[in-house]
């Protein structure tokens, strides 16, 4: 080891490999390689790291993966040259918000195979990072500051316990990759269909029933996407409830509607009213009509056929969110949207989704003897408490109840 630093001190060197060394601590001798840019680490035991280490003001890259560390060091926060920093297969519990704060110049930081729960809103520091990886960590939800770094082309959150993503993440434009498996998102955020540069998406092994809204739009290479729960197209005859909007919805409408027209009165005069215009911000326009609205829509989805270059595994079609502004739009021919009317019950896997003309339902489980046909759940854990008699909700499948009304009719034939 000596002489490796001897080799490197003496020939004006700036890279230095102390790579399974069996060192516990990094040797005096390299606080006085001034020119020192690369520092290997790699492999040892090494627990803490010296306040020295501000010394070396060169240092671009760090390497101290597979190591003891259960912390980040304060003094990481001080090397402000630094541009990649490996930290993978550590003990790290904690991400010291005053370390993240210092690293301005950060473009590469790896933390996989650690114990990290939570990131600090600090990460928004890192202007320049531009891949971050938290892969096989014990992150419970990520910081809405994430989108602030804008830089970022390549985010690996793999194997971690998330259970959703900050709606924040689009406004990282300049991301090329996003890996997202073996987590428990339910959802991803809306208007990821913003990240126009990215070409792969991992979201294999989570709980995601549909994709959000113009999710088709991505400029996708790759979608990984097994392993979730998705809505099957089994389409179905429904009952359509009667449509009554609200008189808030009814203005809102009249009002988005005008503001599109930039000679109308409401649209001149909006930008007097700044809570009014905030709400307005938050209102949307329906897939068929493009017409807008505001709190009161129909949750829809359509089938996707991936494009053809596009690499993806066992998935033929996804399915996709789509909102519409009425049952009058619904109810147009010429459109592949089905209205999901029924939200997923958590106690099931089962969930029906009606329509005015016909349905998408998912099947009840593997178990289900109507393998990918369409099943619900009558009742829920609300109506248990209401109840108060302990009794489980019942479960039924859709396929089921059809046979049953198909006997019933029969019956009834022949008696008359």
């Amino acid at each position: 080891m000596e002489k490796s630093v001897a080799r490197v001190l003496y020939g004006q060197g700036t890279s230095l490999n102390l790579t399974s060394r069996k060192i516990k601590a990094v040797p005096e001798c390299v606080f006085r390689i001034k020119k020192l840019s690369v520092l290997q680490l790699n492999n040892n035991s090494i627990s803490a790291l010296p306040a020295e280490l501000r010394s070396l003001r060169r240092l671009a890259e760090l390497h101290l993966g597979n190591n003891a560390l259960k912390e980040l060091p304060a003094v990481l926060g001080h090397l402000e040259s630094l541009k990649k920093l490996y930290l993978f297969s550590n003990q790290i519990t904690v991400v010291a918000p005053e370390v993240m704060g210092g690293l301005h110049n950060l473009v590469v930081l790896n933390l996989n195979h650690n114990q990290i729960q939570r990131l600090p809103p600090e990460i928004r520091s890192l202007h320049g990072l531009q891949h971050l990886s938290l892969l096989d960590n014990q992150l419970e939800e990520v910081p809405a500051e994430l989108g602030q770094l804008t830089s970022l082309t390549e985010l690996n959150l793999t194997s971690n316990n998330l259970s959703g993503l900050p709606q924040q993440l689009y406004q990282c434009e300049e991301l090329t990759k996003l890996y997202l498996a073996r987590n428990k998102l339910t959802s991803l955020p809306e208007g990821i269909w913003a990240l126009r540069k990215l070409q792969v998406l991992d979201v294999a092994g989570n709980k995601l029933f549909m994709f959000p809204v113009r999710f088709h739009l991505l400029p996708l290479r790759e979608l990984h996407c097994e392993g979730n729960r998705f809505v099957r197209c089994e389409p179905m005859s429904a009952v359509q409830d009667a449509e009554v909007l609200s008189l808030k919805e009814l203005v809102a409408r009249f009002v988005l509607l005008e503001d599109r027209i930039r000679s109308s009165l409401v649209h001149r005069m909006l930008p007097h009213y700044p809570a009014l215009t905030a709400l307005a911000a938050a209102g949307s326009c329906c897939e068929l009509c493009l017409n807008p609205f505001l709190t009161t829509w129909l949750e829809c989805v359509h089938f996707i056929s991936p494009k053809k270059d596009m690499k993806m595994t066992s998935v033929r079609v996804v399915p996709v969110r789509a909102l519409l502004c009425s049952y009058k739009c619904l109810n147009t021919q010429g459109h592949s949207y089905y209205d999901l009317g029924i939200e997923p019950l958590a106690e099931y896997q089962g969930i029906v989704c009606l329509t005015a003309a016909q349905s998408i339902l998912l099947c009840c489980g593997d178990d289900c003897r109507h393998q990918g046909a369409v099943c619900f759940s009558a009742g829920s854990r609300e109506d248990e408490e209401e109840r108060g008699d302990g009794a489980q909700p019942a479960e039924m499948c859709l396929m089921d109840l059809r046979d049953r009304a198909a006997n019933n009719n029969k019956k009834k034939k022949r008696e008359q």
